[in-house]
């Protein structure tokens, strides 16, 4: 299983050109092993579009609906380990909370996490899964 963090899960509903080929191929490739999709991911969306920072092409519940029936998908909650972990993170972590339950999310699992946000792809503590690396 790999985990999107939020704005790749979007970029791949929308079939956005920010995603690059090689993430593209990774997500495609994971189907069958499972996409994770933490919960706090719908809050943040949620969020994004009540501010007007996000726009869908279809309304909230229908997106939702779609998107997390794409073959693959697991949506993962928020369990009191993920919990936890996202507030014992080693070294120097932002404050981001949607950040730090997805990368705890990662970690619990033990698992990839795809993302191209700077503020976690220098932080070592997690596999990541990057714009080109293998």
């Amino acid at each position: 299983m790999i985990i999107l963090d939020t704005h790749i899960w979007i970029w791949w509903n929308q079939d956005s050109t920010r995603l690059t080929n090689f993430q593209k191929k990774v997500i495609e490739n994971s189907r069958i092993d499972g996409i994770g999709i933490s919960t706090i991911s719908l809050l943040e969306i949620s969020r994004l579009v009540n501010r007007g920072r996000l726009v869908l092409p279809k309304p909230l519940k229908e997106w939702f609906s779609i998107a997390l029936a794409e073959e693959g998908i697991l949506l993962i909650p928020i369990s009191s380990a993920i919990a936890i972990e996202s507030y014992s993170l080693p070294g120097d972590f932002h404050k981001d909370p949607a950040d730090r339950i997805i990368f705890a999310t990662a970690r619990t699992y033990d698992c990839p996490l795809m993302t191209n946000d700077s503020n976690i792809l220098g932080y070592p503590h997690v596999k990541l899964i990057t714009i080109t690396n293998p």
